[in-house]
């Protein structure tokens, strides 16, 4: 199991488990623009990779009467995560699940979930992971996503990635030079290579979304009859 390693501001009292990620507050707004537009309207969305938990009690809200269900591999990131969960009380976030996304079998595919069955998971949400994580990361989402989410379920990611093997801005090259000098099978991906990896598990390219600060929102349908994808143009 990996757990994803991160300079948080941690908020150092023994009441108070909550940690903060700067990038989520600067984020979390044009993110819930995108995802009112290409979530379903009702369901289950299983967040992969959940952090500091401060997207999860933003989001859910308002997201309402979809259901949020964060996941972390980090035992201190699901603490943080309920402890935001109880400082806001958010009535449709369930509480944080143990999930690495390399597993075989994720949890959520256990059938002693009954609640996922009356509310079953419509689509996955990760942001800020691949690039932070081994390649191995990306492939096992791709391959849960492809497990998991029913026809017409939606995966949608968030972050930096280079677009026909370069890098779109200065401070994305900069950005992922960090990266792989703190762990080299970290790093910025390329596009085209995602989308291949998830046109293997059947998710087909929505749509990108340009985003603040050089990221973008990449778009994913689950499609049984998936042919390969190409690149639509940008939002």
């Amino acid at each position: 199991m990996f757990y994803i390693q991160i300079n948080f501001k941690i908020r150092m009292t023994p009441q108070d488990a909550r940690q903060y990620a700067p990038a989520t507050q600067r984020n979390s707004e044009p993110i819930i623009e995108v995802l009112l537009q290409v979530l379903p309207e009702s369901g289950t969305i299983l967040e992969i990779a959940s952090g500091t938990g401060e997207h999860a009690v933003f989001f859910a809200p308002k997201l309402s009467p979809r259901l949020w269900l964060p996941t972390d591999a980090n035992p201190q990131l699901r603490a943080s995560i309920s402890a935001w969960a109880e400082h806001f009380g958010c009535s449709n976030l369930y509480p944080p699940l143990e999930l690495d996304v390399r597993e075989l079998v994720w949890p959520v595919e256990n059938r002693t979930f009954d609640w996922l069955n009356q509310e079953p998971i419509v689509a996955i949400v990760n942001i800020n992971m691949i690039h932070i994580s081994p390649w191995s990361a990306c492939l096992g989402l791709m391959a849960g996503a492809g497990r998991i989410l029913p026809a017409g379920g939606i995966l949608y990611l968030y972050g930096p990635f280079k677009q026909g093997g370069e890098h779109t801005a200065e401070s994305n090259a900069a950005f992922d030079k960090s990266l792989r000098a703190q762990n080299p099978e970290w790093g910025v991906r390329n596009l085209d290579d995602v989308v291949a990896v998830a046109s293997a598990q059947n998710l087909s390219l929505k749509q990108i979304y340009q985003m603040p600060a050089n990221n973008l929102s990449v778009v994913f349908e689950h499609n049984p009859d998936n042919r390969i994808s190409t690149i639509p143009e940008a939002i």
